[in-house]
């Protein structure tokens, strides 16, 4: 069966192929509602317990990912799961790691490397995406 989230939820993204993940902020309140089936974490120390399956990249605040092969090998497991799951992509604010995460993920659905910024600002949130560096790797981002 298949369990994802409702289109027009706070902070959820639809990817070209109608896949929903939702973006969010670790610092705001759980949004009101079902909670994740998996959620991928993008922060520089571990996050606290969820009650649901989790999975953590060390990436720390305004820089990339510590390891750059286990955050890909992270977003392929999210992208995927996403096509039947509620997945959640969360950082500290919601905004550049996640949205970095997120562009990512449209890469991954079929948006172009130089195009998934814009995508994702215009989808999701306008500031996503923070650094030039979070910029670069997006667009190197290989599916």
């Amino acid at each position: 069966m298949v369990t994802t989230w409702e289109p027009t939820a706070a902070g959820v993204l639809r990817l070209p192929s109608g896949r929903l993940v939702r973006g969010r902020g670790l610092r705001h309140p759980l949004p009101v509602g079902p909670e994740p089936g998996f959620a991928l974490y993008l922060l520089g120390k571990e996050p606290p317990a969820v009650s649901w399956e989790a999975r953590w990249v060390r990436w720390p605040d305004f820089r990339l990912p510590s390891d750059r092969a286990a955050a890909g090998e992270a977003l392929r497991e999210a992208w995927e799961r996403a096509a039947g799951e509620r997945v959640e992509v969360a950082c500290g604010g919601g905004v550049g790691r996640t949205g970095t995460a997120l562009a990512c993920l449209a890469v991954l659905d079929g948006v172009p490397g130089h195009e998934a910024v814009g995508y994702v600002r215009e989808h999701y949130a306008p500031r996503a995406v923070e650094t030039p560096w979070q910029r670069r790797f997006v667009a190197r981002f290989t599916p």
